[in-house]
């Protein structure tokens, strides 16, 4: 029998923000009980640090410079997404649907500017949409008929319960929180469910790493007067700002949680045949090197959180520490629907780590953000599980980390005379990749 397939996907969560994570002060319950049941991935990451691009390659299994899609980009071809997850598992009879942010455009046949239009591709990948495009003009707070003012995790999460109640089986529901990610045209930023007022009123978080303004001042020029820096005066350039914009942001994972801990009751007796996978497009800055959002190719807008549970497989907690990626969300989906991996997938299949399988498994992968901005520096690099190396091609700039050493990524040593050698391997390794994985 097929399995379901519950697929959950947040907006700017940090690996580290889960409770089963080990973070001091946020509580997700029924995340943390989704750990406790499957396997959690410590070492997830988004090949690209930025929403489009990413939610791109969750698709259909690609680095972004072989999809080639990302903000202000032509919509993702048509090709690719005729072999996207939704599309071939809706091939094989998958009831499939998504609800909330979709984050991509799809191109069809003629001049389609937008996946509404693209009569030949929406059918083909999703039997039920109900999508938006980051916020309405309303942002959170949706008002209602009544005149009620309803939050829009709290809307997904209706919507997601409602399609449950109806659908036929096997399904692929795919959920899309636009939570956590901040709201930028409001002065508030982070703005939470009425639900989650009271949580977290007497926390006090600590600084973040590498937030001493000598940090920022090393940065190269291009950084400092950076879209990055932009944002970071819009949440964190007071104490005061920092704690409200930190628990603003806990507030609103925990509206997540809990909306899951709904959905995941309105499952009822199909829970015994669903797969539950929960991630995030890509991580980012809380004020680390005085700086905000994603996009540059750092440890905190790369690594993502990772939980599947998969009822089928052994049942005790399990942590995983191979390089995961985004790439790999498409096969493995597949996979665990018991489905043929196309061969033009770039990502792999990690059901065999979640059956404790330990299979030969990549060391290294290539990392990169092509999206043409002013204030945003575009970038390729390498991160192997020991080293970091990434350049600001651009800029001619190149940044090199001993992770092991300096897991913050405090100490640049691409300008050091004693790492040329480690500095000219992981170069030529880069060089190596793109040749491989490029268009």
């Amino acid at each position: 029998m097929s399995p379901n397939i519950l697929f959950v996907l947040t907006d700017n969560q940090r690996h580290d923000l889960l409770g089963c994570a080990g973070h001091p002060v946020l509580r997700t319950p029924h995340l943390d009980a989704l750990a406790r049941r499957g396997t959690r991935f410590s070492r997830a990451f988004a090949t690209t640090p930025i929403c489009s691009a990413s939610r791109a390659s969750i698709l259909t299994g690609l680095y972004e410079r072989r999809h080639q899609f990302t903000f202000d980009a032509p919509p993702l071809h048509a090709d690719l997404a005729l072999a996207s997850y939704p599309a071939l598992l809706h091939a094989a009879g998958y009831h499939t649907a998504l609800i909330g942010k979709l984050g991509i455009e799809s191109r069809g046949v003629g001049d389609i500017v937008s996946i509404e239009d693209a009569a030949a591709t929406v059918p083909a990948m999703f039997d039920h949409l109900d999508h938006y495009e980051h916020w309405s003009e309303h942002g959170y707070e949706i008002p209602q008929p009544n005149g009620d003012i309803r939050h829009l995790t709290d809307l997904t999460g209706d919507k997601a319960i409602a399609y449950l109640q109806s659908c036929r089986e096997p399904f692929c529901l795919s959920i899309s929180f636009n939570a956590p990610h901040a709201q930028d045209d409001d002065p508030r930023q982070y703005i939470w469910p009425e639900d989650e007022n009271e949580l977290y009123t007497d926390a006090i978080f600590a600084d973040p790493a590498n937030a001493d303004p000598a940090y920022f001042d090393a940065l190269p020029p291009f950084l400092r007067e950076s879209e990055s820096r932009r944002r970071w005066h819009l949440r964190y350039d007071a104490p005061d700002k920092f704690q409200r914009s930190m628990r603003g942001l806990c507030r609103m994972i925990s509206g997540i949680d809990r909306n899951l801990g709904r959905i995941l009751a309105a499952l009822d007796d199909r829970a015994d045949n669903t797969v539950v996978i929960f991630t995030s497009d890509h991580g980012m800055f809380y004020g680390e090197r005085g700086l905000s959002d994603c996009w540059l190719p750092h440890e905190e807008t790369l690594r993502v959180p990772l939980l599947i549970y998969d009822p089928r497989a052994p049942r005790d907690a399990v942590v995983r520490d191979e390089l995961a990626l985004n790439i790999d969300l498409a096969p493995t989906l597949l996979q665990l629907a018991g489905l043929p991996i196309p061969s033009t997938y770039q990502g792999r299949g990690l059901a065999p780590l979640l059956n404790g399988e330990t299979p030969p498994w990549r060391e290294d992968f290539l990392c990169e953000h092509h999206f043409p901005h002013p204030g945003i520096p575009q970038s390729e690099g390498i991160r192997t599980r020991d080293w970091k190396y990434f350049r600001y091609y651009q800029h001619d700039y190149e940044c090199l980390y001993d992770l092991r050493a300096d897991p913050c990524e405090s100490t640049n040593l691409a300008a050091d005379p004693t790492h040329s050698h480690q500095l000219a391997s992981l170069r030529t390794r880069c060089d190596q990749l793109i040749q491989e994985l490029g268009p």
